[in-house]
Formats: structure tokens, sequence, C-alpha cells
């Protein structure tokens, strides 16, 4: 077969590839789209589910700040003039205030939907979150739980976001039983992950990364539906390696299985973990057992992040079928720095040398 000189070409096949494999997943997971779907970026399949929940549910309320006039990222652009200033309406800037509001929103029996500007800023409401919010259900012995609150927060670097806004903090909440956390990779994924956060009877941290917002476009239902939580999705099979991680550095990864198979012959499998806790160790495993190599990546520091637990657990399970020490390729353990915010964040290339360093080893 003939091949295209033309790079532009090439780089053109290789997305029409991608955005087929990600509607292929997704009519897995759902079955044939019910309704009319439209084109949408990640912030405006967001918009289409907080849309679905406010119309379908009357207790529905969003709050944060500056959601009335839509946001700094316009994922609620809209819905206060359809719905009312009632339902969706800012809040004082106190990250611990908007929790605890939510909260009580929540044992009141309504649905809170919590908007929190920056995942950065997430950290004055930690107390609310991890000592009220996790525990509520636990110490009234089931009898109370706030489990109809979901807390979104933009999250993850933009390569010059600096240390104030481009953390990933996904594992601080990991360490908290009571909590689910959940991180989209798409627009597919973002809507219908969050429609299934919002109708989980657990409180729910979702996570969205904020350098995806307008980044991708894919035909979305218009409709509601619902993709279920903690369960990882293999996106790419594979024999050689895993390789597993979650919103934004899942499109790394997907790049670097293409460059392992071209200029090594390695087979990658790569898996999107999807939800952080509880967290699918099932499907990471079996994959483990068949490749015998591991390569865990995100961007948060490597030192305490999640990829230390799912290494941890890896070990433990899968010991015996293990050809090469687990891979973790991370962030560096220092804030996140501004101009050399690229070079800090996890590339393909370092993933690459990764996964030359465990096949050779």
């Amino acid at each position: 077969m003939a091949t295209c000189p033309n790079a532009e070409c090439t780089k053109t096949i290789k997305i029409f590839a991608f955005f087929m494999c990600e509607v292929l997943h997704f009519f897995n997971l759902i079955g044939s789209p019910k309704g009319p779907t439209q084109k949408m970026n990640l912030f405006q399949s967001i918009t289409s589910a907080l849309d679905n929940t406010l119309a379908s549910d009357p207790t529905a309320v969003i709050f944060g700040e500056d959601v009335a006039f839509g946001g700094v990222f316009r994922c609620t652009v809209g819905l206060r003039d359809k719905y009312g200033k009632d339902r969706v309406f800012n809040t004082p800037l106190c990250e611990q205030g908007i929790v605890g509001f939510g909260i009580g929103v929540a044992v009141a029996g309504a649905t809170a939907i919590a908007e929190i500007q920056f995942a950065d800023y997430i950290f004055p409401a930690f107390d609310q979150i991890v000592n009220e919010a996790a525990k509520y259900r636990y110490r009234s012995g089931n009898l109370f739980d706030c489990g109809n609150l979901t807390i979104r927060a933009p999250w993850g670097c933009v390569g010059h976001g600096a240390l104030y806004h481009s953390q990933s903090p996904e594992a601080f909440f990991a360490h908290c039983p009571g909590l689910k956390i959940v991180i989209p990779r798409g627009p597919i994924q973002a809507k219908g992950l969050l429609l299934s956060c919002i109708a989980d009877k657990n409180p729910c941290i979702f996570f969205e990364p904020k350098i995806l917002y307008r980044a991708a476009v894919e035909q979305v239902p218009e409709e509601p539906y619902t993709i279920p939580l903690s369960q990882a999705e293999i996106l790419q099979e594979g024999s050689d390696v895993t390789l597993v991680s979650w919103g934004t550095q899942i499109h790394v990864l997907k790049e670097v299985a293409s460059m392992a198979q071209e200029k090594l012959g390695v087979s990658c499998e790569v898996i999107d973990l999807q939800t952080i806790l509880p967290w699918d160790i099932e499907t990471v495993c079996k994959s483990v057992v068949k490749t015998g190599r591991l390569l865990i990546s995100h961007e948060a520091p490597v030192t305490g992040g999640f990829a230390a637990e799912i290494s941890s657990t890896v070990q433990e399970e899968c010991f015996l079928n293990l050809e090469a020490p687990i891979s973790r390729v991370c962030g560096y353990d220092t804030p996140f720095p501004h101009i050399f915010e690229p070079f800090y964040t996890p590339d393909k290339w370092k993933c690459f040398e990764a996964i030359k360093k465990m096949i050779n080893y």
C-alpha cells in the first residue's frame, strides 16, 4: 500500500483513528447512543451534564465562585438564565464555606454540585471534605449522609500555570475512605462520569483536566447517560508493557505506545484508570499478569503520588509475574515551576525512556 509523504495528512489520519477508537469505546460502554448527538468539547460536555441534572432533578443546585456568569472556564454558562438564580448562584470566596454549605444541602436531601474554581484552592476545604463529608455516614451509623454532594474542580497543568494553577491533588484525598475521586480524559467520558458522580450516593470529587477543556471535540449525546465508576478502561491492548494513567496523561501514554511500537517493536497496553478511588485493581493486575511490566505516569509529584499505591498493590498481587521493576514517571518533588513547567511534566520522551529501560532490564 502506498504511503502518504505529507506529514499533515498522516497527522489527520491519526486524529481520525483516535476519534473512531473513542467512539467505539463509548459504544461498548453504553451501547448505541439514544437520541441526537452534538459536537462538544470537554467543557461543553460538562455543561450538558449539568443542564441534564438541573432539568431532571428539581432539588439540584450549582454554586461556587463566579458560576452564575459561567465560571472561569465557562462550564456553567447559560445555566443561571435557564434555571434561575436560586439554583445556580455565586458564593463568597471561601472554599471551606462552599463545601460546608454543600454538605448541609446534601444532608437535607437535595443534590449539591459545588465548584472549586481551581483544584489548587481546594485545600482550605480539606477539613470539611475529609473530616465531615467523607465521615458523615459512618459517624451517624448510616442515619444521615451527604452522598448527594459532588465537588467539581479544574485540575492539572496547562504549561504555564505555575505553583498555584497546575496542581494535581488527587492523592491527598485518595487517603480518605468515604470519598470517590474521578478524572475524565475527554468529552464523552466527562459527561458520563460526571452524571455517575451526581447520581452516586457517596460524596464525589470530580477533577476536570483544564488543559483539555477546549482541546478536542467529540460527538456527545445530548441526553443523559452514565459511565460506571471504579471501572478502568483498556484503550489499547498489548502484550509487552502495561501503561496506566488518567486525565491528560492518558493522551501522552497513547502517543508513547505508538512510539514504542514503531521504534522498538514493543506492544503496549494502555489503561485509563478513570476512577482514582476506589480504583480498579482487577483490570490493572490482570493486564500486568499478561505483560509482566508496568509503567504508571501522572503529573503530581512522585513521592506519595497515587502511582505509589498502584505500584505497591501490583507488587503484592503480581510479584511472580513481573519481568522488570515497576516504573513511575511523574512530576518532580518540587512546587510547579512557571517557565520550566514543560520540563517538569512527565512527557512522552521520559515515558519512552522508561519503557526502553524496562524492556532491556
